[in-house]
């Protein structure tokens, strides 16, 4: 049995993973949850899996038939990653945004390990995490599909005979577009992904090309490769998941299914698999297709490689001008070009090479940049 503590329950990879944990019930236990704004969804899922300890964004009555610990807001997260109970338990990071990287901190003080959805966690503080997983020994296991994918192709083989690892990409909602065409173009529209079932802020993010910078930076700490051997790759089908190139010129390739239980169910029993939670892959008549991801056509992956060669605090800078930018266009505040303006203007502003890398500092400035640039466009 793994007890599971799972933040995030109610967004699009929490509610994948209590489907994965519904179907293999006998084998995990959730103990921890923390869940959204929604108070019927929230109620719904507390009764049917009654972990012992919830968090609730809002101080708001909801009635149950048992009475579970409570707590609220940012801090509730961090109650529910230091409970600790048990043996073999498992946190799972389903958080969108900076406010997923103190919970995942705490989680692995308190000797959890660690199945991670979080991209801020990586990219904001990998230093500071690979430095605490190594010093708790604790795991820390992918969730993304393109990670799960390269962790497949890794699995048995000596890391010194990789040429590189290809991360695969689907070019998001408007990869049929030219860059003069995606003038004007709408949320709606952003918001309509061809392959994958995914939150607003990751879809958008999918759009920009902006995730698949996020997934090269988390692909370095998570593999211990530089970033001159992660290379990306358009794949529109979204059947190869990752590959990995090795010296001998041999490519492995995971495949299968646009389904996100498969990488949530690997993370959750790695190194073992589970049964089929998703539509069998057939091969017969399958074609695949592979080109050119351009960083001129997708300039916000080229800023994340600038941002991660500067490192520090640069890392910081990228995401959270990431984060700000993608909510003011969620909320009409901006266009969706101007997404990549913002964020290439604040990773090429030197004031923050000044700043020392740390966890205390990387936060406040995720936080205080995140404001700052909301309230430039929030009139």
């Amino acid at each position: 049995m793994k007890y599971v503590y799972l933040v995030g329950a109610s967004g699009s990879i929490g509610t994948q993973t209590l489907d994965v944990i519904k179907q293999n019930i006998n084998d995990f236990k959730v103990v921890g949850m923390s869940l959204g704004h929604d108070l019927e969804l929230a109620q719904k899922l507390v009764e049917e899996f009654k972990p012992e300890i919830i968090c609730l964004r809002e101080k708001k009555d909801i009635k149950l038939s048992y009475s579970p610990i409570i707590v609220y807001g940012d801090n509730g997260l961090l109650e529910i990653a230091k409970y600790h109970k048990y043996d073999n338990e498992v946190f799972v990071n389903a958080l969108v945004g900076i406010s997923g990287l103190n919970p995942t901190v705490y989680a692995i003080k308190a000797g959890k390990n660690i199945a991670l959805a979080n991209k801020e966690t990586l990219v904001v503080a990998g230093d500071i995490i690979k430095s605490l997983v190594k010093e708790y020994n604790v795991s820390l296991t992918p969730i993304d599909s393109e990670h799960s994918a390269i962790l497949e192709c890794l699995t048995g083989e000596d890391r010194k005979d990789v040429k590189r690892l290809i991360i695969t990409a689907s070019g998001g909602s408007f990869r049929n577009k030219r860059r003069e065409e995606l003038i004007g173009v709408t949320k709606e529209d952003a918001l309509k992904h061809p392959n994958w079932k995914m939150g607003s802020k990751i879809t958008i993010d999918s759009a920009t090309m902006m995730n698949k910078g996020f997934e090269v930076i988390e692909a370095h700490y998570l593999f211990d490769m530089p970033y001159e051997k992660i290379d990306t790759i358009l794949h529109k089908e979204s059947i190869v998941h990752s590959l990995v190139e090795y010296e001998d010129g041999v490519i492995k390739a995971a495949i299968g299914s646009a389904d996100m239980r498969t990488p949530i169910a690997y993370a959750l029993r790695y190194p073992s698999h589970s049964k089929l939670l998703s539509k069998p892959l057939s091969l017969t008549g399958l074609n695949l297709s592979f080109d050119e991801l351009s960083k001129k056509r997708f300039p916000c992956l080229e800023y994340a490689y600038i941002a991660a060669k500067k490192g520090g605090c640069y890392l910081a800078v990228l995401n959270a001008a990431n984060e700000a930018a993608v909510w003011l266009f969620l909320n009409d505040y901006i266009k969706f070009l101007d997404i990549e303006d913002i964020i290439y203007n604040e990773i090429n502003n030197p004031k923050y090479s000044k700043i020392e890398y740390n966890l205390e500092n990387v936060l406040n400035l995720s936080n205080s940049l995140i404001k700052e640039i909301k309230e430039r466009f929030v009139k």
